[in-house]
């Protein structure tokens, strides 16, 4: 008997130890993984700091990780969930990794993020996007793939319409609940976008590729009668079919970067331009000319405290000629990464002509930096299909969030931002990595 007792409670430690090493696993990949990127210089920067994994570490009293070659790849993971009347609870998920294809000292860290959600109506969305150096930073490569049964809330184009209410606190993606003033679209989406720049400088980059962003099923939900939604009313009126419509073309693009980190950068400038051309002859449902640009300049304010930064962003598409399908006018989070504009919506202000500014104060407030803050203020404006302009009116949006380390190494965070903005809009928006 006394034999079968301490059997049975070397089983049980046993036991414990197998779901210890589990539990320890799994929380691991939620915050980091692969401990990757690896360099004298990362070691220096990130001596004493402690993030989300160093913390496990201890809670599991695991030992301190081997070092890893640069070549390994580190990435996070964010669940997420959100509600609204139209969509359902929608649960989904996001990753961002990181990844080096050269010598740190000479190549950019290249970045890629997926991401996937469903719906309990029928929404769902799977999407990838990249930002790839290779070696020397002589090739850069950026794209987005996504194929999605979408949904939004539509308020009509322009900025500063009084007439219209929001719904509310929203919970990251969605309203908790519908404003009458909104018009809920759901519709199939895939877009293929891909884009490859060329080094021809110390800091410039040339290059083009091609966009395709294809829409079908497309379902305004309080349709009753022609011509009584936004989206309906447009459409007719530019000849668009309101179920089903495309917008194909090339692009060709120039870029400056002097950043000093793709993720969370303490220094430096990012700015993009480029000119995208809707042919019919790709596919588009007509023919059009874009101009798009995405502005960032980073100053570190502290050089015992890096961390400590002022960001300012500007990003803004306009239409030169032709016409746009109504859900291919840019607008609120329709950015690469769809962070822009909190305190709003996706979707909630768009037009022909869309511009986007914002601006961050970044600080740590822990002194290991596992916890850090932002304060953030933002300005929208759009104009109409008709007599309103670009710059005539505007939104703003601000707020506070907090930042939670997940990779110390690749400076990745968890991101809590809570946003107000008019009309009664607010709410809580997640994020892996800055918002810009």
């Amino acid at each position: 008997m006394l034999a079968l007792k301490r059997l049975n409670s070397g089983m049980r430690t046993i036991r414990l130890k197998k779901i210890e090493g589990f539990l320890f696993l799994f929380m691991s990949l939620s915050s980091c993984s692969m401990f990757g990127q690896d360099s004298s210089s990362a070691k220096r920067d990130t001596a004493k700091q402690v993030d989300v994994t160093d913390i496990l570490r201890k809670i599991f009293n695991r030992p301190e990780p081997k070092p890893k070659p640069p070549s390994k790849v580190s990435f996070a993971i964010l669940p997420t969930l959100s509600y609204n009347p139209s969509f359902g609870f929608i649960f989904g998920g996001k990753l961002t990794g990181g990844k080096q294809f050269g010598d740190p000292a000479r190549t950019d860290l290249s970045v890629f993020a997926l991401e996937a959600f469903y719906g309990t109506k029928g929404i769902t969305s799977a999407q990838a996007k990249h930002n790839i150096f290779i070696a020397d930073n002589k090739w850069n490569w950026q794209g987005q793939w996504q194929l999605a049964h979408y949904g939004l809330l539509d308020y009509g184009l322009g900025t500063g319409n009084f007439k219209t209410k929001d719904g509310g606190f929203s919970f990251d993606r969605y309203p908790v609940k519908n404003a009458d003033s909104s018009f809920p679209i759901a519709y199939t989406y895939i877009r293929l976008s891909e884009k490859a720049y060329r080094k021809i400088g110390k800091y410039f980059y040339a290059g083009g590729g091609v966009k395709l962003d294809l829409f079908s099923n497309i379902d305004d939900l309080k349709q009753s009668t022609p011509y009584n939604t936004p989206h309906e009313r447009y459409s007719l009126r530019h000849d668009f079919d309101p179920n089903k419509y495309s917008a194909n073309g090339f692009i060709l693009a120039v870029q400056y970067n002097t950043r000093e980190h793709p993720i969370r950068s303490y220094g430096g400038i990012y700015a993009d331009m480029g000119l995208q051309f809707n042919q019919k002859w790709m596919g588009s449902s007509k023919n059009a000319l874009q101009l798009q640009y995405d502005f960032r300049k980073y100053w570190s304010i502290s050089k015992k405290n890096p961390e400590h930064v002022i960001a300012f962003w500007h990003w803004a598409a306009y239409k030169l000629s032709g016409v746009l399908p109504y859900l291919e006018m840019p607008s609120t989070a329709s950015d690469a990464y769809g962070r822009s504009g909190r305190g709003y919506t996706f979707s909630r202000f768009k037009g022909p002509a869309y511009a986007c500014f914002e601006t961050e104060w970044r600080f740590p407030i822990t002194k290991n930096k596992l916890i850090s803050g932002v304060g953030f203020f933002n300005l929208q404006t759009a104009s109409d299909d008709f007599n309103k302009k670009v710059f005539e009116s505007w939104e703003p949006g601000g707020g506070v969030g907090l930042r939670i380390l997940f990779q110390k190494l690749n400076r990745t965070t968890m991101c809590i931002d809570f946003a107000k903005g008019r009309y009664g809009a607010s709410g809580l928006f997640f994020g892996l990595g800055e918002a810009f």
